[in-house]
């Protein structure tokens, strides 16, 4: 490869604090606000002009259950279920009760302003439209990172930093173990449309299946998955997520590169199918498209405890455990068409899109079964790392632990806990493998965290 040389420079010190997060998913702000609100001086870099990763840039607007399996005890709260409730007052989320996931799907938008507004209270300084660059090592330790934004290339010092890219741009770049999985769960680009509800009400026969079948889309794609889900706040608008781009690493910057270019191919060729199907349909069908591809899988850090999906499905109790989940585990196949779900209760389910699921265990039937799982903090400590830790997907989890920890739900938590222990880890003057774990489960609690 040929080459360029970079000379060396002097960087503007923009920031000396005491938690850098990278990443402004809803995970990596709620690490900033988590680690704030105990009194550390905290700040955010994120790449695009707003926060909310792919709650809002993907426009993934789903979280789902705070409740155990049985419906009966909430098993997740803290940051989560305030900003939920907060949302609530501006007609922002709909929070269904009765369906079988009791599940929230918000307003990507509303959130994006109720995101700064979480940040600005909580006294976290920003850094939006901001890329991070490379690590800035001294002596062994992780000492500042380089960051590049309108104002040009700028560094920010911290004692302690929080990887929540999703990509783990930052443990990578500093050479801290992780890996990349061979059959990574493919991305999905989500778009809104407008109009779908009343050509459903008008055309009964009306399925996505067979527009999915219609479209010019790959084979992999057309035996996907689809779901859609209705906009809250908006007459007749309605979130879809039916396209598939499969072995796609999208931590390559030419394959993410290529995968947004034919995400927004396979969002127009759905549309035509749709259009052809009822070419009547009185306005545009599009109606936004998502300023990031919706990523499940890239990355994962090598941390001081692998979940397994043992672990998850006969709900292990961990004693650090940081973070609690009921949702499902959920690969959705490169492979082969469709995806495997498999429940607490040992049902498997797999299902392809106009097929018979296909429906069996992975267990026999019990008298009685986990009503959620958890997930440790030693998951969240790379191997080897002095300050610094990891948040939402890029937590250490199998292949099917993964599959049901990477919600956001979940995610969310490990981005409250990173943060608070983060602080922890900055105010004793300690590494964060040595942070107690009761002295981090005490300080969630404190936030309103559900620790169990």
């Amino acid at each position: 490869m040929n080459t360029i040389h970079e000379p060396a420079r002097d960087l503007p010190l923009v920031e000396d604090c005491d938690v850098c997060v990278l990443g402004g998913s809803c995970t990596g702000v709620f690490a900033a606000v988590a680690a704030s609100r105990m009194g550390a001086r905290a700040c955010v870099v994120e790449a695009c002009g707003f926060f909310g990763g792919m709650a809002t840039a993907g426009l993934v607007s789903i979280w789902h259950s705070t409740l155990d399996t049985n419906f009966e005890r909430q098993i997740i709260a803290g940051l989560t279920t305030e900003v939920i409730e907060r949302l609530q007052k501006r007609g922002g989320v709909t929070v269904f009760t009765r369906n079988p996931d009791r599940h929230c799907v918000l307003n990507t938008e509303e959130l994006k302003i109720e995101l700064d507004e979480l940040t600005r209270e909580a006294g976290v300084r920003p850094f939006l439209h901001t890329r991070f660059c490379a690590p800035i090592i001294d002596s062994g330790r992780l000492d500042a990172v380089a960051i590049e934004d309108k104002t040009g290339r700028r560094a920010i010092r911290a004692k302690v930093f929080i990887d929540a890219t999703g990509d783990g741009d930052l443990v990578a770049r500093m050479g801290l173990p992780c890996e990349t999985r061979p059959r990574l769960q493919p991305p999905t680009t989500c778009m809104i449309l407008r109009g779908i509800q009343t050509l459903a009400r008008k055309r009964p026969d009306f399925s996505w299946p067979a527009m999915l079948r219609a479209a010019d889309l790959p084979p992999s794609a057309q035996r996907g998955f689809l779901w859609t889900a209705h906009v809250p706040g908006a007459s007749d608008d309605t979130l879809v997520a039916g396209t598939r781009m499969v072995d796609v690493d999208c931590s390559d910057a030419d394959a993410l590169t290529a995968a947004e270019i034919e995400g927004r191919r396979q969002t127009r060729a759905l549309c035509d199918a749709i259009r052809a199907f009822e070419p009547n349909l009185p306005e545009s069908l599009l109606a936004n498209l998502p300023a990031h591809v919706g990523v499940r899988e890239t990355r994962h850090a090598r941390c001081v405890h692998r979940v397994t999906e043992q672990e998850v499905l006969t709900g292990f109790r961990f004693p650090d455990a940081i973070a609690n989940g009921t949702y499902r585990v959920d690969i959705h196949h490169s492979e082969k068409p469709g995806l495997t779900f498999r429940y607490l209760d040992g049902r498997e389910v797999y299902v392809v899109p106009g097929e018979k699921l296909q429906e069996g265990r992975w267990r026999p039937q019990t008298a009685e079964n986990p009503a959620f799982y958890q997930v440790p903090y030693r998951a969240l400590v790379p191997q080897g790392a002095r300050n610094v830790l990891v948040a939402g997907r890029l937590m250490d989890a199998d292949r099917g632990a993964y599959g049901a920890l990477r919600v956001m739900v979940n995610c969310n938590q490990t981005g409250q806990a990173a943060g608070c222990a983060a602080a922890l880890a900055a105010q004793r003057g300690i590494s964060v493998a040595d942070v107690p774990a009761a002295a981090l489960r005490d300080v969630l609690r404190s936030q309103n965290a559900v620790i169990i």
